[in-house]
């Protein structure tokens, strides 16, 4: 800034020392070390966290070397200048609120730095700030509710549902995993199967409509960070009925013999259906042997009387071997048979008969007493006595 030089003068001899002072004017801008300068803040840091930066410089000097920055608006950073006197000593970067990476990754900045030359120049330097994540965010399941639908018998394997959650955090934790509740029921564990990483719930055991005719299961989705966070989700399973059981019949009383002077109308056994399935599955039809004296009618829900339709007469026919049988409304039917014997019992309701009215017997005479002349019969179509 300053060129010192010897001016020698002759006749008379004379040396004259000059100084020759360089005057500044403001031909350099602000720099900068970097043009982009790289900051990793935690998304954990409170706000009034500090972060130290290095300002820009400027070959010029005095006013034209006098820097002062701006930072461009924001709502997350301002800068912070400290001086001692009007020299500056520090420059820093003040965090004002919380960072939400799950929100905003990644912040970029720019810090201008102008001198105070005439006129001014500028230098600018970028600030990429990346937000580091914590594990602040808690796995989300997509419903809260899964409602599925699920035929009994399905066969081992069979996917029930996949249930999926998401974490908003990165790395590690976002990673999740699934798991029953703890307060799981054994039988639950013994018939389903959780796949802890995709989420894909399946069967494992026998489903039987008729033992359990739905499940609500509490499922767990946990993420890897420390601490882990979890999120829970219920899976309401309706079982849906298959036509496995066949009716049940079962006679509950006899009147047996029948007389065969019984009226009609007359009880001669009580019989109850049942059938273990649902809905149509579950609804049974009862039907007798055709041409028979007998008919079953309704008495209550799944309630039968065998009475008597038609007159008996032991004499034609004795006994009645009687199938009954009971067939759900399923696709396909299931049915089931029980056998009714009915033996008729007798009335004295025949006269003995000659075999004819009348005989015409000739007999000689001269016979001795006691001679046999002639033999009649007679029959009863009744029994015994």
């Amino acid at each position: 800034c300053g060129v010192h030089l010897e001016v020698i003068v002759e006749k008379p001899l004379q040396v004259f020392h000059v100084e020759v002072e360089v005057k500044d004017i403001n031909d350099n801008a602000p720099i900068f070390p970097t043009a982009v300068k790289n900051l990793f803040i935690y998304e954990s840091r409170p706000p009034g966290s500090r972060f130290p930066l290095e300002g820009a410089s400027d070959e010029d000097i005095g006013t034209n070397s006098l820097l002062t920055y701006g930072l461009n608006s924001n709502e997350y950073f301002t800068l912070d200048i400290k001086r001692n006197d009007e020299e500056m000593k520090s420059l820093g970067l003040v965090l004002k609120k919380y960072l939400n990476r799950e929100e905003t990754p990644e912040h970029h900045l720019v810090i201008t730095a102008v001198d105070g030359g005439k006129p001014e120049l500028t230098g600018t330097t970028q600030l990429k700030i990346t937000v580091l994540d914590v594990n602040d965010n808690a796995p989300a399941f997509e419903n809260l509710v899964y409602k599925v639908r699920l035929f009994e018998n399905a066969p081992n394997g069979t996917l029930v549902v996949i249930v999926n959650a998401s974490d908003l955090d990165e790395g590690i934790n976002k990673d999740i995993v699934y798991s029953f509740n703890s307060d799981t029921s054994a039988d639950i564990l013994s018939k389903f199967h959780l796949d802890p990483v995709s989420g894909h719930m399946s069967v494992k055991g026998n489903i039987d409509f008729e033992e359990t005719k739905s499940y609500e299961i509490q499922v767990e989705a946990t993420d890897k960070g420390t601490p882990p966070m979890t999120d829970h989700c219920t899976v309401l399973l309706e079982i849906v009925d298959a036509n496995d059981n066949a009716p049940e019949l079962v006679i509950k009383s006899l009147s047996l013999p029948v007389s065969e002077d019984a009226p009609l109308g007359t009880v001669i056994a009580l019989i109850s259906v049942s059938d273990r399935d649902s809905g149509v599955n579950g609804q049974v039809t009862c039907s007798l042997t055709p041409l028979v004296p007998f008919k079953l009618l309704s008495t209550f829900k799944n309630y039968y009387s065998l009475v008597l339709d038609s007159s008996l007469d032991r004499e034609s026919r004795s006994t009645y071997e009687l199938v009954v049988t009971a067939q759900d409304g399923g696709s396909p039917s299931l049915s089931a048979t029980a056998s009714v014997f009915v033996e008729v019992a007798d009335v004295n309701d025949n006269a003995p008969a000659f075999e004819q009215p009348e005989y015409t017997v000739f007999v000689k005479e001269n016979n001795p007493p006691g001679s046999h002349i002639f033999t009649v019969s007679a029959h009863d179509a009744d029994a015994q006595e």
